[in-house]
């Protein structure tokens, strides 16, 4: 067996979160050996590749969640990397719409959310609307988003990755976490000695994060989003356009966004997969995870927690093209329906659930000890927040 490679920090995972906080790593600690192994042949391949590219602004979320706490900073952080590294960012905005009188009082509590988070945001009238975006539809008053933004994330990630390497950071790609043995890490290429582990896997945190004994109570439920994308002559919109979120759960609801490359796209999907990587046809099937996975969503739909019924169900009908445009005609005034019609490349959504209570992890999780720390849950806004995300880590979790 060959000598192992030793090293200070070995993070696995080689998306956003992983990348940005090797990148914070290395900048406060430069003297330190920081290895990133990925299983895949490069970055991004993922949900940090696969994402809207949205820098959300922060009123979504409570006040006592890390999403708030780390969500203004990391959009501000994002954007100081991409100005920085020459990188387009599209400061378009975002309106939340409200369709109905019932649905105002949405619109007020994502106001107060927001005040309380400290980001600028502000509840508009239907004039000052059609100022900011013309072809937005809406009842009464809508939320007004100046800091909102949209980027390209592989090419962030890319960046980050050159920038890693220039500081010497070593990014092993197409190595693949095997198992815990003692004091090493067992991969299909090499064995790895570290002095502290980040386990910033995505769809496959928890599974690690058992062999150190963490992850015991919660388990990694997939959700496959989608987006149309807008193939018209003209642009309909000038900012993102969401609808008012059912707060309860982490899905923000079919809208319209803007992207770095202006063009729009319309989704996405939350569809409950049956594998991890559960993209394409039978494309990455395992029989362990379909199984496992199974009985989870069985598990939720025969207790109906968190209304999962009635979301499945919702979400299974996206697959109907004619059934998902129409859930945004009500966000617009002229949804030119049949200009939607090229469905992109899916994501899959790694969201945690805990088994115990069945319910949905609505913020970031962490776990560890000493020897490692398991990031179990890094759902939306997280691609936002990581730079900001990689600060408290390192600050909270690893000092």
């Amino acid at each position: 067996m060959k000598e192992p490679i030793v090293c200070d920090y070995l993070i696995i995972g080689a998306g956003i979160v992983g990348l940005s906080l090797a990148y914070e790593l290395t900048n406060r600690f430069p003297e330190k050996h920081i290895v990133l192994i990925e299983k895949e042949d490069r970055v991004a391949c993922h949900a940090s590749g696969r994402n809207s590219g949205v820098l959300h602004a922060g009123f979504y979320y409570s006040s006592d969640s890390l999403k708030a706490r780390l969500c203004v900073e990391g959009n501000r952080l994002m954007k100081e990397f991409c100005r920085e590294h020459e990188i387009a960012v599209k400061r378009c905005g975002k309106i939340v719409v409200a369709a109905n009188e019932a649905e105002l009082e949405g619109l007020h509590e994502l106001e107060r959310r927001g005040k309380r988070n400290g980001v600028e945001v502000s509840l508009i009238g239907t004039d000052e609307l059609a100022r900011i975006e013309p072809n937005a539809k809406t009842h009464r008053q809508a939320l007004y988003s100046p800091t909102t933004a949209s980027v390209d994330p592989v090419l962030v990630c890319e960046k980050l990755s050159e920038v890693l390497q220039k500081k010497g950071v070593r990014i092993h790609f197409a190595v693949r976490y095997l198992r815990r043995k003692g004091g090493l890490i067992l991969t299909n290429r090499s064995a790895y000695q570290t002095k502290r582990l980040i386990n910033a896997a995505g769809l496959y945190a928890d599974k690690i994060a058992r062999d150190f004994g963490f992850s015991k109570h919660r388990v990694i439920l997939p959700f496959k989003g989608i987006y149309l994308q807008y193939n018209g002559n003209d642009l309909p919109c000038q900012t993102h356009i969401y609808p008012v979120p059912n707060l309860l759960n982490p899905f923000l609801g079919v809208h319209y966004t803007l992207t770095v490359h202006n063009r729009v796209n319309l989704g996405p999907t939350s569809i409950p997969a049956f594998w991890r990587e559960n993209y394409s046809g039978f494309e990455g099937f395992k029989w362990g995870e379909f199984l496992q996975i199974l009985y989870y969503e069985a598990k939720l739909f025969l207790f109906n927690s968190f209304n999962f019924r009635k979301l499945a169900i919702h979400e299974i009908r996206k697959y109907n093209r004619k059934h998902f445009v129409g859930l945004a005609k009500d966000l617009t005034h002229n949804c030119k329906a049949n200009a939607f019609n090229e469905w992109l490349a899916p994501g899959i959504r790694a969201q945690l659930l805990n088994t115990e209570t069945l319910k949905l992890e609505m913020d970031f999780l962490l776990e560890g000890d000493e020897h490692s720390l398991h990031i179990l849950n890094a759902v939306s806004p997280a691609f936002t927040c990581s730079f900001a995300f990689a600060r408290y880590i390192i600050s909270e979790k690893l000092a």
